[in-house]
Order: structure tokens, then sequence, then C-alpha cells
């Protein structure tokens, strides 16, 4: 994850690039060419392969978190089959995966302060909670099960149920049925506004484990944070 200035990216309704990496979509499965340098220094090193994504199907349910409407949310495909195949480092894996994306007109920052999300496999799809507080103080609570031919229907988790905080200090929350505590499994990416985690819980009475991540946008917009970044992410003009 190079950032890049403009003269090195290209947009086509089938094809994204930036530098030398790419998505490519065939109608069918989007495959996704990685050739980039690994951050942190001081011992970079080269991050070469390919990722394909291929949804079982695609929905057509967007979301729009925010009353202005500058916030959107489209989970694309949350039953999908993914392929990892890297040579280096060498790594190759597949398995089940989502695939979703978030646009809008303004910075996350300015939006949001905060959000959690997870995405559970469930016996006859998935599920999927999104939640958090906007800049404006007001919070949002979403969620919805997916069936394979990725239909939605409204699902009303339980209360909320509080996890451990992450190393950088993180707070961390999901839902789960009542009298069904949630429990953290592992936690498996931990940064200074963002944490990605595995959790059991409980929806509608089906114990699952979700894969689950917790956002902090005002620990993101914090100067020392924000200098931070160019020394995980780096940066070519």
């Amino acid at each position: 994850m190079t950032e890049r200035g403009c003269r090195h990216v290209s947009v086509a309704p089938d094809h994204f690039s930036i530098g030398p990496s790419a998505l490519h979509w065939d109608g069918r499965t989007m495959t996704i060419a990685i050739d980039e340098i690994g951050m942190p220094l001081p011992v970079p090193r080269r991050v070469r392969g390919t990722v394909r994504v291929t949804p079982q199907a695609i929905t057509d349910h967007v979301v729009t978190l925010n009353p202005k409407g500058a916030h959107r949310w489209w989970p694309i495909a949350p039953l999908s089959r993914v392929e990892v195949d890297l040579s280096e480092p060498k790594l190759h894996w597949s398995g089940p995966g989502y695939l979703d994306m978030n646009q809008g007109d303004a910075p996350l920052a300015e939006g949001f302060q905060s959000w959690h999300w997870s995405r559970a496999p469930t016996p006859d799809g998935a599920a999927v909670l999104y939640g958090g507080t906007r800049r404006d103080g007001s919070a949002f609570d979403l969620g919805w099960r997916f069936d394979g031919s990725g239909g939605a229907s409204v699902i009303e988790p339980g209360p909320t149920a509080t996890l451990p905080k992450s190393g950088w200090r993180i707070a961390r929350e999901t839902r789960s049925d009542r009298g069904r505590p949630a429990a953290l499994v592992e936690t498996l990416e931990d940064t200074p506004f963002y944490a990605r985690s595995l959790v059991r819980t409980s929806l509608g009475g089906e114990s699952v484990t979700a894969m689950h991540e917790s956002l902090s946008l005002d620990r993101f917009a914090n100067p020392v944070v924000q200098a931070m970044l160019p020394f995980k992410m780096p940066r070519r003009s």
C-alpha cells in the first residue's frame, strides 16, 4: 500500500492501476497484482504476487452511512473465494473471503469518530455488523444477513459486548445475543488507530467466529499518528 501521485494512477471500468500494482475485473474474478516494497523501515522487503477474489454473488446493497450522503458503503460480495499466490514472500493460501468498498466525498475523519465492523460465516451465508459514531456524535448500528444469492435481510443483533482494548489502547466492541458474551480469539493487526481481530460471538442463537475491525478516526487524525504514517505506508510523488 504505497501512496502515489495522480500520474501513476490509471482507471478504467475493468482496470485500476496504482504504480506497479493493479486490479483487474474479468466479469467473474477480480485479480489483484501486487508489486510493492513492504514496510516498515529499516528493513523493507519486496511484496510481490497475486490475489484472486471470485464472488459467489454480487449484491446491490449500497448503504448511506451519514445523513448528508457523503459516505457510502457497499458489501460487494459477502461470500467469496480467495486465492493468494505470493512469490515474495512465498505464501500460498485459499479459502472463504469477503469484498466490500467504502466511497465518499470527504475524508473519513471528517465524517466519523470511530467504527466497529465484523463479518461472520453462517450456515446459510454470512452476517455483517457495522456500527460507530459519526463526527456529530450521533451513532449508527447496522446488521444484515446475506444469503448465497446475495440477498440481504436486516437482523437485530443483541446488546453491545465490550472486548479488551488493543495493545495501542483502541476500544473494541461487537454485538452478541443476551446472556452469551463475546470473546476475543486473536488480534491479527494492532496499529495506533486500527485493530483487526478474530472474535467469537452469538447472532440469532448461532455461535459464530467473526473477522472484526475497530477504527479510531480521532486517533488517525492525531498529528503524531499522521507523522508516523509514511514509515508504514511509503509515499511516492
